[in-house]
């Protein structure tokens, strides 16, 4: 998140005076207002989030079998081949 972007937007929360109070104290220790701690803080949770969402892991072996599944040839799947024949013999119309 750029400091330069124009802060138009504007985001409030209700939260218990236990947390105002840390927030508080952590803002102090970072030398830096409430409102921007809670930004920079929030801005940092939500790129960690977004980040966990963008990729989907899975165990190596579970991925090895996934690539010699696809690396194997193609079976033969008559049902689907007719079905691909249907499709072609449709009459097509078009648009005048």
């Amino acid at each position: 998140m750029s400091g330069m972007a124009s802060r138009t937007e504007r985001i409030e929360a209700r939260i218990d005076p236990d947390s105002a109070e840390r927030i508080r104290y952590a803002s102090t220790l970072e030398r830096t207002s409430v409102s921007g701690f809670m930004v920079a803080a929030a801005a940092e949770k939500a790129e960690r989030v977004i980040a966990e969402h963008a990729y989907t892991s899975v165990p190596s072996d579970y991925f090895d079998r996934l690539l010699e599944s696809l690396d194997a040839p193609a079976e033969p799947m008559p049902e689907l081949a007719a079905a691909a024949r249907r499709e072609q013999d449709r009459p097509r119309f078009r648009r005048a």
